[in-house]
């Protein structure tokens, strides 16, 4: 009797480390049917980029030749993105573009998709340990070079020097994307020995009221914060909360800096509560990222290299990830209307 529950427990996690996802999506080679199918898997909705990111996406697939884009969002859960791939595979895609909710612990999965000969392209931030065919990011690293430059000119110009207390606010822990951004800010702090770096601190799903949290309790142990860099913009928006408690959200008084450019904070550097955005061109990355899907379906067995303008190589721990980055651009209160004339808003929508 013991020895068959041994082979039936044996057996079960033979499964569950080798074919489980082939088990639970029932993940077979898909036939070809001329048909284009695209799934398009964002992390969230609650930042106002990403409903950009979908209308750019789907507009730009449909034109470029898609017969059918099936959208989701797995609202930064993982439970529920394993639900919404479920549900991808049995509508047939022929590839997946996805923005993942834990960039270290979706290998498993993807591996088993890539094995039924399903294109995968990693969207706006590196997925690790898996079979990615093409990935496609804005320039994670210069998005921190641009925000702490920014600080400096900032220090020159409101301080007199640069001096001063840093608090750097991180996103989810489990994105790629945290540790690449962060990198170029610390090595800024790390050079300037005026600088103080008083904390840094990742917040699990990007939480806006967990960095609003974290920016009254820092503000609560040391009065004379000079700085924050945030990860994003949504967190920019809850440290501005904090500081708006203590008559702080002014630009003469505290930096803030974020990324994404979301709407919200383009009218908080307007009305000079905030210092700096770096705008992500995410029409530019979405368009790119349908295009380039609807393309790898049409010519299946060619490598990207030879169908895209590869950036670079980067590896994600599995292999050299063929990489298209799209540029960032630092945006002040001076220059504004540069998202207007990309396209990004409205005029109407800022002013």
């Amino acid at each position: 009797m013991l020895l068959m529950v041994t082979m039936v427990f044996f057996i079960a996690s033979f499964s569950l480390e080798g074919g489980f996802f082939a088990d639970l999506f029932g993940i077979k080679s898909k036939k070809d049917d001329g048909k284009i199918k695209i799934g398009f898997l964002l992390k969230t909705m609650k930042e106002s980029r990403y409903k950009k990111d979908k209308k750019y996406f789907i507009d730009a697939a449909y034109k470029a030749g898609a017969d059918e884009v099936i959208f989701a969002s797995a609202d930064n859960n993982e439970k529920q993105q394993l639900e919404k791939l479920k549900m991808m595979i049995k509508k047939g895609i022929d590839i997946l573009v996805i923005q993942a909710v834990d960039t270290s612990n979706i290998d498993k999965m993807l591996k088993e998709i890539h094995n039924a000969d399903i294109k995968i392209i990693s969207y706006s931030n590196l997925i690790l340990n898996s079979p990615i065919n093409l990935n496609i990011m804005p320039d994670i690293r210069m998005i921190g070079k641009e925000q702490g430059e920014a600080m400096l000119d900032w220090f020159a110009a409101v301080k007199g020097e640069i001096k001063g207390n840093v608090v750097l606010i991180q996103g989810d822990p489990d994105d790629s994307s945290v540790d690449m951004e962060s990198a170029e800010i610390l090595k800024i702090i790390e050079k300037n020995p005026g600088l103080n770096l008083v904390l840094k601190k990742k917040h699990i799903n990007w939480s806006i009221e967990e960095a609003e949290k974290t920016a009254t309790e820092v503000l609560e142990e040391y009065n004379n914060i000079d700085v924050f860099i945030c990860n994003n913009s949504g967190m920019a928006r809850g440290v501005l909360k904090a500081l708006k408690e203590r008559g702080l959200d002014d630009i003469r008084k505290v930096f803030v800096a974020g990324f994404d450019a979301d709407l919200e904070n383009i009218e908080l550097i307007l009305n000079r509560k905030q210092a700096v955005e770096i705008f992500n061109d995410v029409g530019y990355l979405a368009q790119i990222a349908a295009e380039s899907a609807v393309k790898m379906v049409k010519n299946k067995n060619a490598p990207v290299e030879e169908l895209f303008e590869i950036s670079q190589h980067i590896s994600n721990g599995y292999a050299e990830i063929p990489t298209i980055i799209g540029k960032v651009r630092r945006v002040t209160v001076d220059n504004i209307d540069l998202l207007i004339e990309k396209g990004y808003y409205l005029e109407e929508e800022i002013y």
